[in-house]
């Protein structure tokens, strides 16, 4: 009888259990019990959790709650998490504690624990809403926020759908998505942060939470609130309170690191496809290139290269000598990349396969038995990327296939990751020790792991030279190791035109170094579409042609003799516009600031730069707005903001900024403007990035009425050597009142390939100025008279 009592308990707690689930309601953070302060930062005990709430900077606010106490800190994205800010003040009573640095006041309410933001003049930033605030349902935990009437949302990275991501919903779980919708979401990446704009204020949210993530931003709640949150883990975001756009993305590259100069070769034309070989075939490519004299940099392989798509192997009959036909290459100026995957084939004698299992590098079950998943190899081990020395042991395998013979750029593919059937199981596991993780927590940095990997590895192994490393799947901090591209698009001007918008969101997201598949991976694009493509290509940091095996190949002397000339001219804008670009990546390096900025960063609180016909639209550097045309359009409306002149780049003529103007839009002249004042430094035509030129900086510069300055910059665009000061760097300035250019002193030991300038003047009424031998000497300046 006693035995049938306890079971007869036991069965009734398993109903209430069950019931109990079924029956689940959410649960708030609840009341503030107690706070006490520790190196600065302010520990709460909640009735239903804790949290934290620390400084970074004076503008970086760092939030954490969980529903029990903290028991460490890790996160994939940032390097350093220690906080360096501090709270000049408090103040505190019954119900608040006011927490103020010298640009923001943080207040904690403590019945219920909420969080609000306020600028200096303590106006509201930002507030958890009233009712919801931080809350749970089992252990999936939400933020639900306050939303301002006027109030618009930018950034996410790779996110399809308008610029303005209001009343939209969107998940964080990369995905592989072959031919992706132009609705599709998630797709291939998880960036996690967004920037909030209204009442001529803005900030920024980083939810640094790696397992499935959520953002809402409005929709199905009447417009009164939106809401950011996770299937797993902490309540864990960084609040960024700068005043301007490009104030939050110093910010948050501050935290979450910026990139490295990238190897100057890389910018150059990259002509791709997967359906290359044979090493017969990249070099006749390479020497027609060269015959037609159509600049190109890089040709890029795909997976056929690979002898069974071994990863770290050589096809031996199609590619019997590669050190000699890299020599080959580089002779005719051309670099080589190489498409890596994840999945190391199972299969016995095969090194990498050996080595992985030996040391114990591969992702398992939970019972320790090693994940097989299916890829191009076949039954496939994939690398645990979380442990430090499978990353080490990644890098160091470069060596003997790779960087021994010549191959200096390096393209992670299928790294979301992806396998036959889409999903590895959840809780296939990674790392050991206080490292170990499932899938679940895993699977949107495996692809910046995986990157991580290899450029640490690449670098290592490369004699002070930089590799170029592109990636597929990514999370936040990608732009420390990788250059990103948008994937599997289709060849089509609706995909042409998302492209753009994708990338200028990646930008705005932290990440500088990003392209698409100019022409489309999947699809035959009609001449028309190629052509406007490419002259779009140009304004992209990855310019990069690359298709689909089995579709038409696209090497640019393909779609017909008349457009062959015009493909040429848009290739020889892309190396004439070099050190524009490079110059632009140097501030990227320094600032976070990205190359494509989408309208917003820089007229963040002007409304026609979010409406969709503008939307598109976008700066490349500081001073040229590219206005996106399809194919089919010979006629395009553009919007040229702000209270200022634009000229157009082709011709000089002069719009009105602040309004709508109709434009021709021929396949020959893709609109694109230049803000008056500006300073746009240019090069001869060259075919290639280690092709001297003429040794003439052509220095362009547009009449303006206010002064306005451009950072030059130059090193050698191969090592890291200008990390240790060998580069070029001056400040050219425009001065409009005394008409002179000014060029400041010149900053680092390294000596510019220029030897002279020649300014070429717009909207002076002269064609340009005579060159001077002064640019590696000190300061100087030039007439514009």
């Amino acid at each position: 009888m006693k035995h049938l009592t306890v079971a007869i308990s036991i069965f009734i707690t398993s109903i209430s259990s069950t019931m109990a689930q079924q029956n689940r309601l959410s649960e708030q953070a609840g009341t503030v019990k107690s706070v006490k302060q520790e190196n600065n930062t302010y520990h709460f005990e909640l009735t239903n959790g804790f949290a934290q709430v620390t400084p970074y900077n004076a503008t970086t606010i760092r939030v954490r709650v969980n529903k029990s106490k903290f028991t460490g800190d890790q996160s994939y994205a940032i390097d350093d998490l220690t906080a360096k800010g501090k709270f000049t003040s408090k103040e505190e009573d019954r119900d608040n504690l006011r927490l103020y640095t010298d640009s923001l006041m943080v207040v904690v309410h403590k019945t219920p624990f909420r969080v609000s933001f306020y600028n200096k003049a303590k106006q509201l930033i930002n507030a958890d809403e009233d009712a919801l605030g931080v809350s749970w349902y089992g252990n999936n935990v939400s933020c639900y926020k306050k939303l301002h009437k006027d109030e618009k949302f930018i950034g996410l990275g790779e996110k399809t759908g308008g610029i303005n991501r209001r009343g939209n919903f969107y998940t964080h779980w990369n995905a592989d998505v072959p031919g992706y919708a132009l609705n599709a979401d998630p797709l291939y990446s998880s960036i996690p942060f967004f920037i909030g704009i209204h009442d001529k204020m803005v900030y920024g949210i980083f939810f640094d939470n790696s397992h499935r993530t959520y953002f809402n931003f409005g929709g199905g709640a009447d417009e009164e609130l939106y809401h950011f949150g996770a299937e797993d883990g902490e309540m864990n975001y960084y609040f960024f309170g700068g005043n301007t756009v490009t104030d939050i993305i110093k910010d948050y590259t501050s935290l979450t690191g910026r990139t490295t100069m990238p190897p100057l070769w890389s910018l150059g034309f990259q002509q791709s496809r997967w359906g290359y070989d044979s090493q017969e075939q990249l070099l006749d490519i390479a020497k027609t290139f060269r015959d037609k004299k159509m600049p190109a940099d890089v040709i890029v392989s795909d997976i056929n290269y690979m002898d069974n798509y071994k990863i770290f192997t050589w096809n031996p009959n199609n590619f019997s000598n590669v050190k000699q036909m890299n020599a080959q290459m580089r002779r005719m100026g051309f670099d080589m990349v190489t498409i890596i995957d994840p999945g190391i084939k199972i299969e016995k004698g095969y090194k990498a396969y050996e080595e992985g299992v030996a040391k114990d590098l591969f992702a398992k079950y939970p019972n320790g038995r090693m994940y097989v998943g299916h890829v191009w190899p076949g039954r496939c081990h994939f690398p645990d990327f979380v442990k430090p020395e499978t990353r080490k042991w990644w890098g160091e395998s470069f060596k003997d296939s790779y960087v021994n013979n010549g191959v200096r750029g390096f393209w992670n593919d299928m790294n979301e990751p992806a396998a036959w059937g889409r999903e590895f199981p959840n809780l296939i596991e990674f790392g050991e020790g206080k490292d170990k993780a499932t899938l679940y927590k895993v699977k949107n940095a495996y692809g910046s792991l995986m990157s991580k990997a290899t450029y640490e590895g690449t670098r290592a192994l490369m004699n002070g030279q930089r590799p170029f490393v592109l990636t597929r799947a990514a999370y936040a901090g990608i732009q420390k190791y990788s250059a990103q591209w948008t994937g599997d698009n289709v060849s089509s001007d609706e995909h042409m035109l998302l492209g753009f918008r994708l990338l200028n969101s990646m930008g705005v997201s932290g990440v500088p170094y990003v392209g698409m598949d100019i022409g489309g991976f999947m699809g035959n694009p009609s001449p028309e579409l190629f052509v406007r493509w490419m002259s779009l290509g140009v304004y992209s940091p990855l310019f990069r042609n690359h298709t689909h095996f089995g579709y038409n190949y696209r090497e640019p002397w393909l779609f017909g003799e008349n457009n062959t000339p015009i493909i040429r001219g848009i290739l020889e804008q892309r190396y004439q516009l070099l050190p524009y670009l490079y110059s632009s990546f140097y501030q990227a390096h320094v600032t976070g600031m990205p190359i494509n900025r989408m309208l917003p960063i820089a007229y963040t609180h002007d409304d026609k730069v979010y409406q969709g016909k503008f939307e598109n639209q976008f700066l490349f550097g500081d001073n040229i707005l590219v206005a996106p045309v399809e194919s089919n359009k010979q006629v395009a409306e553009v919007y040229l903001p702000g209270n200022t002149n634009w000229y157009r780049l082709s011709n000089d003529e002069i719009f009105k900024g602040g309004a709508a103007t109709y434009v021709q839009a021929p396949l020959t002249d893709l609109p694109v403007f230049v803000k008056e004042g500006a300073v746009i430094p240019m090069q001869s035509v060259i075919q290639h990035t280690k092709e001297k030129g003429d040794g003439v900086l052509y220095l362009h510069v547009y009449k303006g009425s206010t002064p306005t300055s451009f950072t030059y910059y130059e090193d050698d665009g191969e090592t890291y050597d200008y990390e240790k000061g060998s580069s070029y760097r001056r400040t050219i300035s425009y001065d409009p009142e005394q008409q002179k250019v000014l060029f400041g002193a010149k900053q680092g030991n390294f000596s510019s390939k220029f030897k002279r300038v020649k300014l070429i003047l717009h909207g002076f009424g002269k064609a340009g100025k005579d060159e001077t031998s002064a640019l590696n000497d000190g300061a100087f300046e030039l007439s514009l008279n």
